[in-house]
């Protein structure tokens, strides 16, 4: 037994110090850095052309608290220019964004406004005929961070199926993938593990803004309908697709209440793989997703200075302790317990080039080796949408996670291609 584990030691080793040479030459080092632009995200472009197409029409709202421009939601600008809101639908996390991770969210009624509140995320996550009965239009408008496992794009198809099923315009107000257009990576979801967090046939990491994302649901009939939705997109300005959020000149309006800031998310869509672990993903600390532990992994700096080198990004070794947070984290893992693990921090020019879905990957195997206890969850297969990555968790022979999923991506971007509205 103490022989297979020191095989298992060196074997690990050699992993994260041979991986360098492979790792560069994937296509993860594609660049992203372009010249800042003023964007205009579809909501924005709406008000400024499109408004007077809302007169007469009652309008329902499926916002959550990201439905911004210029830091006022959407629903208060489209009150106070006199366009008539019937209902309000709530996402996970709540139309507001009051309510934490898998939180159960109520209906009720806005206490702004006094507008009904329609649940889309408790027992009922497809809108019903009672729900849009005073509806005209539907106004969808997120801000998606481009990760197959984030549940608002399963709410978009479900709210495209039900206004389908009641003859009822779905216009989505587009905003960009927060991560770039050009950043596809990850497994491609397998029927047999499909979820809320996993919907469509999709790798984890797709990038397409969430309008693309809709208009690829009806071309390709993914959705549960007997006639085609009624889909418009209303486009974002001075997007490229190449453009990750630093470049966009974009206000942050944290998506849910564990991605406070941009890097979160893009770190998120690889750190998220460890909410399928018994590891922590950071819920209960003040940065969700950038600091991975627990109380049984021990880490040489060796091993962290080489992914560092590896990955072109931050790793601190720290101790901290996950606390319940309310609205963000109850009762998260290893509650008011020490833990041992990493900080991650990246600078602007290291986002450029970074590539989450890989790092998390890489990530996740080293500290699994390196855990006297810790082990993965089926919720994983979830995320991943395959029971391949066991094969690379368990694997000690050095190899690039990119090459694991790279067939499957490339048939995807050819799919997607039609469905695309921006440019490089």
């Amino acid at each position: 037994m103490k022989r297979r584990f020191v095989f298992l030691i060196l074997g690990v080793l050699g992993f994260v110090f041979t991986a360098k040479k492979d790792f560069a030459e994937s296509a993860k080092y594609r660049s992203f850095k372009t010249d800042t632009a003023n964007v205009k995200v579809g909501a924005q472009v709406l008000l400024n052309k499109y408004l007077s197409q809302l007169k007469g029409k009652r309008v329902g709202l499926v916002m959550n608290p990201t439905a911004r421009v210029d830091g006022v939601h959407m629903l208060d600008t489209l009150l106070s220019l006199g366009i008539h809101i019937t209902a309000l639908y709530a996402p996970e996390h709540g139309f507001r964004g009051q309510r934490g991770a898998g939180e159960t969210i109520r209906g009720g009624v806005d206490k702004a406004t006094g507008l009904p509140v329609y649940s889309l995320y408790g027992k009922t996550r497809k809108p019903t005929g009672k729900m849009l009965k005073n509806v005209d239009l539907l106004l969808f408008d997120m801000q998606d961070v481009g990760a197959r496992f984030y549940t608002y794009i399963s709410t978009l198809g479900l709210v495209l199926e039900a206004a389908s099923d009641h003859t009822i315009p779905v216009w989505v107000l587009d905003r960009p993938d927060p991560a770039g257009g050009n950043y596809v990576a990850g497994w491609m979801l397998h029927k047999k593990f499909k979820s809320f967090v996993g919907e469509y046939p999709l790798p984890m990491a797709y990038g397409m803004t969430i309008g693309e994302l809709a208009r690829m649901m009806v071309g390709e009939h993914w959705l549960k309908t007997s006639d085609k939705p009624k889909l418009r997109v209303i486009p974002c300005e001075n997007y490229k697709r190449s453009m990750r959020w630093p470049q966009l000149g974009l206000a942050w309006y944290p998506p849910s209440p564990n991605l406070p800031r941009y890097k979160n998310a893009l770190v998120y869509l690889g750190t998220c793989l460890f909410e399928g672990t018994t590891i922590s993903e950071g819920r209960g600390t003040n940065s969700p997703f950038l600091t991975i532990g627990s109380p049984y992994i021990t880490l040489k700096q060796t091993e962290i200075d080489s992914l560092m080198d590896i990955y072109n990004v931050h790793l601190k070794r720290i101790s901290f302790i996950p606390k319940s947070i309310p609205g963000k984290s109850l009762h998260p893992k290893y509650e008011n317990k020490v833990c041992h693990g990493v900080k991650i921090s990246l600078t602007t020019d290291e986002i450029d080039h970074f590539d989450p879905v890989s790092f998390g990957h890489s990530l996740l195997k080293l500290m699994l080796h390196h855990s006297t206890k810790d082990h993965i969850k089926p919720y994983l297969y979830k995320l991943t949408g395959t029971r391949k990555i066991d094969q690379y968790l368990q694997s000690t022979v050095n190899e690039n996670p990119d090459s694991l999923w790279q067939t499957g991506v490339e048939i995807f971007e050819k799919k997607r291609q039609k469905y695309l509205i921006y440019k490089n």
